[in-house]
């Protein structure tokens, strides 16, 4: 955590509060990992916390302000997805490579933070232009990067000029969202878990380069 912490009456939290503030984070992120979202209270966060619902109040206006704090985190580590692609490349051995590892990053992302992120698409689901915002930057920050690679190889001319990038890109990472959210539903439809990644890998530098990954 950067910057001074503070309260909701603008104080700055100390130490010993920014513990406190960190400790019902860490409670909140665990109760909404089992509990749907709209049944998580003040009470029991403050409860688990070892703690009481005056000192939550100190530190976010209610459970819906601390959802927010939490998905800002999770949005600043998600920037962190376009390290993936930075200074890849797309060709031969190394593009496929490229695209596991976009995967792979992809995918682990939303299991690590599934809870936090189905709060985050039913907000933005619901309307709501915090959350909506919150997934714009993760989602955008993939985009960008996949756009540059896409305009990097039609620049060499191993993409067709007439291919509208951030089109495509932005098509690619709606894709993986969306296959990452039900990442755990698959396994009631026939798809084997070892399976969804090098299918993903597959479409994924299929759209990026229009060729098949060298083996």
């Amino acid at each position: 955590m950067t910057g001074q912490v503070r309260t909701v009456d603008g104080r700055v939290a100390g130490r010993r509060g920014q513990a406190t503030r960190q400790k019902l984070l860490d409670c909140l992120g665990e109760m909404l990992s089992t509990s749907p979202y709209r049944d998580v209270k003040v009470i029991d966060v403050a409860r688990m916390a070892g703690t009481s619902p005056a000192t939550f109040y100190q530190y976010f206006p209610d459970v819906e302000g601390a959802v927010l704090e939490l998905a800002d985190e999770m949005a600043k580590e998600g920037a962190g997805l376009t390290e993936l692609l930075a200074g890849r490349s797309w060709v031969g051995k190394a593009g496929a490579q490229t695209a596991d590892d976009l995967v792979d990053g992809f995918l682990s992302f939303w299991r690590k933070h599934d809870a936090i992120l189905r709060v985050v698409d039913l907000g933005a689901a619901e309307g709501d232009k915090r959350f909506n915002r919150i997934r714009t930057r993760i989602l955008t920050a993939v985009s960008g990067s996949l756009t540059d690679s896409v305009k990097e190889l039609q620049s060499k001319g191993r993409v067709d000029k007439d291919v509208s990038a951030p089109a495509v890109a932005g098509s690619l990472v709606a894709m993986l969202a969306a296959v990452a959210a039900h990442q755990k539903g698959f396994s009631g439809t026939g798809v084997k878990q070892a399976d969804l990644k090098p299918s993903l890998a597959l479409i994924v530098h299929l759209g990026v380069t229009g060729k098949k990954p060298t083996k």
